[in-house]
């Protein structure tokens, strides 16, 4: 990544019109974590020499939990500053915040006149907030998933790196896309599918014993990226676990089981098949697993880890690659929504 960034990076040589378009994004709510990354994040980096990629930070997305302006501010930088440190190059992807392309907001509303409220509220990303949050259901929620077919489609992207809880709302892109298509006998928007560069989606879980790695789910969930040694150490020695196997080659359960993936994606494959084998013959020691998952994790953390406040208190390049980026990201949507609007009926006389 250069540090002056200039009118070249506006003219982006790494534009390449012949090839297939990427976009994904993460919601500004805070630190990234191990399940951002293998999820997401390091499938970004990858993408960016080969595709045309947009990486944005959707911080609209996040207002449906109402964070205050400092909150979301420093959200904001925070999510870009890392996106930086994990090796994401301004200078090959279009890296921007969502709220600085307000077109994006334009084509969600012509997308939510025709999504249905049915097929909203049977999306199992909703009914999982309202159970979560039933003094909170508000419109965004229940909208969510056609904000983000706008922030898809506006592109025009074919392919997109998401972790399978988001495989539903992508499905639901394509609906809402082919439905334009179908009202307005025009096939504009191509279809977007998951992707991973070659590999299955990556659902990276949390240390709660439960569900997958998340921000909501309480800190001691989740491994931050900008986390010290000290506070990965902490985090995962508390990790939930059981009084151990019972008998020999039994099924783990789900909590243990959550600690073998983990040390999967960060450990090395003797070492995952190392612990295996002591749980296999009940000779497993928690203690020593969560201590080489937690050295593990600092070990595949540190290059990030170290990039970070460097980056951080870096403000020109901070203030450069957004200004750039969200140049890059207006100059493809409003194409998008020209053409969108020609489609629709809305013309200048």
């Amino acid at each position: 990544m250069v540090r002056g960034l200039g009118e070249a990076l506006l003219k982006n040589p790494y534009f390449r019109p012949h090839m297939e378009t990427v976009v994904s994004g993460i919601r500004s709510t805070g630190n990234l974590h191990l399940g951002n990354y293998y999820g997401a994040v390091q499938n970004f980096v990858k993408m960016q020499n080969e595709y045309n990629c947009y990486f944005f930070i959707a911080d609209l997305h996040s207002l449906t939990t109402h964070p205050t302006p400092a909150n979301l501010h420093a959200n904001v930088k925070q999510v870009l500053v890392e996106y930086l440190a994990a090796g994401i190059d301004p200078e090959k992807a279009t890296i921007y915040v969502q709220s600085d392309v307000p077109e994006v907001t334009e084509l969600y509303l012509y997308l939510n006149m025709n999504a249905y409220m049915g097929e909203l509220e049977r999306a199992t990303s909703f009914k999982d907030k309202v159970r979560a949050n039933p003094d909170n259901v508000n419109a965004g929620l229940l909208t969510y998933p056609v904000l983000m077919a706008a922030d898809i489609i506006i592109h025009k992207a074919t392919k997109v790196p998401v972790g399978k809880d988001q495989e539903q709302h992508l499905e639901m892109a394509r609906t809402f896309g082919n439905r334009f298509n179908r009202l307005y006998n025009h096939d504009y928007f191509p279809e977007p599918y998951a992707f991973s560069f070659g590999e299955s989606l990556v659902k990276i879980p949390g240390l709660d014993g439960a569900g997958k790695m998340g921000k909501s789910e309480g800190e001691g969930n989740a491994i931050f990226l900008s986390d010290t040694p000290e506070a990965i150490r902490k985090k995962v020695m508390r990790a939930k676990t059981d009084s151990g196997p019972t008998e020999e080659n039994q099924t783990k359960p789900q909590e243990i089981q959550n600690l073998f993936d983990l040390m999967k994606v960060v450990s090395t494959p003797d070492t995952l098949a190392h612990f295996d084998h002591l749980y296999n013959t009940c000779a497993i020691r928690y203690g020593d697993l969560k201590k080489q998952l937690a050295e593990d994790m600092i070990i595949a953390t540190a290059p990030i880890r170290e990039k970070i406040n460097d980056i951080a208190n870096d403000a020109p390049l901070l203030r450069q690659v957004a200004r750039y980026g969200a140049a890059k990201a207006r100059e493809s949507a409003s194409k998008t929504i020209r053409e969108v609007r020609e489609i629709i009926g809305f013309r200048k006389f």
